[in-house]
């Protein structure tokens, strides 16, 4: 990591060094929370999780031979270079924001509340076709994953693409100090979070903090088919540049022909030309990604056979709209979280299948006081695109149960309708065979800590 030595990072995260003085110098090679990644030359942070104090590692990692251990106190017995902190949490973003000032790259940062890690895969892959991309990997868009992001920016990276989640205000300011983005992208502003943030308004409130760090040139790309996207004015006296499926937008795509799960075709038009992109993800939400993702390839200065081939290339990521083919099931694994918005275009999608199709849904978290109103909507809306089956599983999905119930009432649907209250019952069901016949289109869809993982493992094995 160059220039980030021990004396930068103990200047950085205000700590006290107890080492050896000659390697106050040196530059560290790495930074990591995991002691399983610790290398030679290696800066770990010890850090207490709810399960595991990394401070029960540190001699492991010294052995290894770590250059120096960020921890909140020194183990007895244990020689090595320190530096104490009185929270090793905020010195990983400390350092991880002395290390983004050092970088000359430009940065992308991307934020929302359905669809960050979709376009960030858009945008990465356009990029690559030209750059040497780093972008965030796994879920790690929060306040300890986008700082471990930003310490992974190496010598050989031309641009960086990260992604960004909050369900609280301030963080997102948080994150933006860390990241400084030059270029900030919002995909939509819906109903999540709301436990902590309370309406569309909070959240677009939470969400535009992202602005206050953003570099004084920025520029901003918006979702101009949201509602409330489309209104902001101006930032840094700069107005954001839209993109979407409607015409008024800077970068809209018309002519779509859907390829059910194997994604679409569409015309994008970009204000000097137009152009046709082959999608290979399924869904509305993804021609809008690859909208975004046309943007910014320009703005980077990429050719239209660079953005065209850029946009087919991307492909799922687990726990995400994963298409899966399976001796005798389709199986959309999405899994990895939910909330209104993101269930009704994942219902959207399943419906696209056409066939049988059979929706798994479960509990959405952080949705507040109205969190009963938001899973029958979800329930209704299930049986109106006309589905095989909606089974729903969960306490709160009994909300989804209720909705569907009544939404066939009202529609003299044939979709069937099935509650479980817990996950293990509907593996239990599922052990004993004959609900899913061979030919269904499945889609496994709640909020990640209702572990679906478990469902798709066993549907993969049924």
């Amino acid at each position: 990591m160059e220039n980030m030595t021990l004396e930068r990072i103990v200047r950085a995260c205000g700590g006290t060094y107890r080492g050896a003085e000659a390697d106050r110098n040196k530059e560290v090679a790495g930074v990591v929370l995991d002691s399983r990644q610790a290398e030679a030359g290696f800066c770990f942070i010890a850090v207490k999780g709810e399960r595991v104090d990394g401070h029960s590692f540190i001699s492991e990692v010294l052995q290894k031979g770590a250059l120096c251990v960020i921890c909140e106190q020194i183990p007895e017995g244990i020689s090595g270079n320190f530096i104490v902190v009185r929270d090793s949490f905020q010195a990983l973003r400390e350092v991880a924001s002395a290390y983004r000032r050092l970088q000359h790259i430009p940065i992308i940062g991307i934020t929302g509340s359905v669809g960050k890690t979709s376009t960030k895969e858009f945008i990465a892959g356009v990029l690559a076709r030209k750059y040497r991309v780093l972008k965030t990997e796994g879920n790690y868009n929060n306040e300890i994953g986008v700082p471990l992001t930003l310490l992974r920016i190496r010598r050989e990276h031309e641009i960086a693409v990260v992604e960004m989640g909050i369900n609280h205000f301030g963080e997102m300011r948080r994150l933006s100090r860390m990241v400084q983005p030059d270029v900030c992208v919002l995909t939509n502003i819906g109903e999540c979070h709301l436990e902590f943030l309370k309406s569309r308004e909070g959240v677009l409130q939470a969400k535009s903090e992202i602005f206050e760090y953003m570099q004084e040139y920025g520029r901003v790309y918006v979702n101009g088919d949201d509602d409330m996207l489309r209104n902001i004015e101006r930032v840094k006296n700069r107005r954001p540049v839209t993109f979407g499926m409607h015409h008024r937008n800077a970068y809209y795509a018309d002519e779509i022909v859907y390829d059910g799960l194997n994604g679409s075709r569409a015309v994008i038009h970009t204000g000097t030309d137009s152009f046709p992109v082959k999608i290979g993800l399924p869904g509305e939400h993804m021609v809008r990604n690859a909208l975004a993702a046309t943007a910014i390839g320009e703005q980077f200065g990429l050719t239209r056979q660079e953005i065209t081939e850029g946009i087919a290339s991307v492909r799922p990521v687990n726990g995400r709209s994963n298409i899966i083919a399976l001796n005798g099931l389709t199986l959309i694994d999405d899994c990895y979280n939910a909330n209104p918005m993101s269930m009704r275009a994942a219902l959207d999608m399943l419906a696209e299948a056409g066939g049988r199709t059979v929706a798994i849904l479960g509990d959405m978290g952080e949705l507040g006081e109205k969190e009963g109103k938001f899973h029958k909507e979800v329930g209704a809306y299930a049986v109106q695109k006309h589905l095989t089956g909606l089974i729903c599983v969960g306490r709160l999905a009994r909300f989804i149960y209720q909705g569907g119930c009544k939404a066939k009432g009202k529609t003299l649907s044939n979709t069937f309708v099935q509650y479980y209250e817990t996950r293990e019952a509907l593996l239990n069901r599922l052990a004993g065979g004959g609900l899913i016949p061979e030919g269904t289109t499945v889609l496994v869809k709640a909020s990640h800590s209702m572990g679906f993982s478990a469902i798709v493992e066993a549907l993969k094995g049924s």
